[in-house]
């Protein structure tokens, strides 16, 4: 296993003060790493995150504004680093569908930026990047998957352990477009120049610092819409089913790629909940109902590239380090509604008194 915490070197995270970034940043600083961010500091929420970072860890966290379509820019956080963690991307399909051009050049010219800084300026490092499930496309057809009760799921039962990462990829959209090719480019550095990289293809992940929208974060939106008493639109017909996988415990499973990556390199991973964790969009609403209130909800069509049906099998990333999730989706869900509750009533308290 590598001793990463052996130098002073900093990790870098690209998107560091996002949902994700910033929770990893922190249990990093935690453990005694320094960290180095790389975040635009656009997205919305990522400035109070940036904010409470610094006011956690102090220098033991730097912030770095900048682009990784600047490839400058990029080398110069890179070349320092003991390891990197790519999580700076364009997020939602919508926007992709809206500007497919900003979303190759964020997510997949972005990447091979990053890829391209550390085999020039600093190949020993360890380089781990976030892609996510839309690589497998829609996956199953409507004549494959029954609806049971409020969830569909797959008509073959050899499907409902969930996806392996054997499972072909069909890069449906614009986003999936861009994320599988800097997928695969990731896993081909590993191949073609020996880096040491790995792909986390992440399902669902929610928690505290998550500042959920339609477009991304569905289940901070969903707990958001409740609390603030404004009506949801549900794409489809609710019944989609994704697995969920609280922040915590993908933290833990990033470092354990990340501390164990000599064995780990070169290797495709599915990140997500998980069977045990999986929930339909009209199952969170009831179990939001009595934690948040009623929740309010319409519907509207399908948008292209939604799964139905989409379960991470995670036995190979279980294999390879031992990790699994430890959060159960209720706990989760409580924790998760008790940070925003807490954050959406300081909010509320600083527009009254202005």
């Amino acid at each position: 296993m590598t001793n990463l915490a052996s130098s002073s070197a900093p990790i870098v995270i690209t998107g560091g003060c996002g949902f994700i970034g910033c929770n990893l940043a922190d249990r990093l600083a935690t453990r005694g790493d320094n960290v180095l961010i790389l975040d635009s500091l656009i997205r919305a929420g990522v400035r109070e995150n940036a904010q409470w970072l610094k006011s956690r860890h102090g220098d033991r966290i730097t912030i770095a504004v900048g682009d990784i379509r600047d490839p400058i820019t990029v080398i110069d956080s890179i070349k320092p680093a003991k390891a990197v963690l790519h999580l700076a991307a364009q997020v939602a399909v919508t926007s992709s569908i809206d500007s497919p051009m900003d979303d190759f050049e964020i997510n997949a010219r972005g990447t091979l930026n990053v890829l391209e800084a550390v085999r020039l300026h600093n190949p020993s490092a360890a380089m781990l990047f976030a892609s996510t499930n839309k690589v497998y496309g829609r996956l199953i057809g409507n004549d494959q998957i029954a609806r049971n009760g409020q969830r569909y799921q797959p008509i073959d039962p050899a499907m409902r352990p969930g996806v392996s990462e054997a499972a072909p990829l069909d890069l449906y959209s614009p986003y999936g477009c861009s994320k599988g090719a800097a997928d695969q480019y990731v896993h081909d550095y590993a191949r073609v120049y020996g880096l040491k990289t790995a792909v986390l293809r992440m399902s669902c992940i929610y928690g505290p610092r998550q500042f959920g929208t339609e477009d991304q974060g569905w289940i901070a939106h969903f707990v958001l819409s409740a609390l603030r008493g404004t009506p949801l639109t549900i794409y489809g017909d609710g019944c989609q089913v994704r697995d969920a996988l609280y922040v915590a415990d993908a933290v833990d499973a990033w470092l354990a790629v990340l501390d164990g990556i000599d064995a780990a390199r070169g290797r495709v991973f599915n990140l997500g909940g998980g069977p045990s964790n999986a929930i339909s969009l009209l199952e969170l609403i009831d179990l939001i109902t009595p934690l948040a209130g009623p929740v309010s909800f319409g519907f509207a069509d399908w948008r292209p590239g939604d799964q139905p049906w989409y379960v991470s099998d995670i036995t190979a990333l279980n294999r390879a380090t031992g990790w699994q999730p430890r959060t159960t989706f209720a706990d989760g869900l409580r924790s998760l509604h008790g940070w925003l509750a807490e954050r959406f009533a300081q909010a509320s308290g600083r527009e009254a008194l202005a």
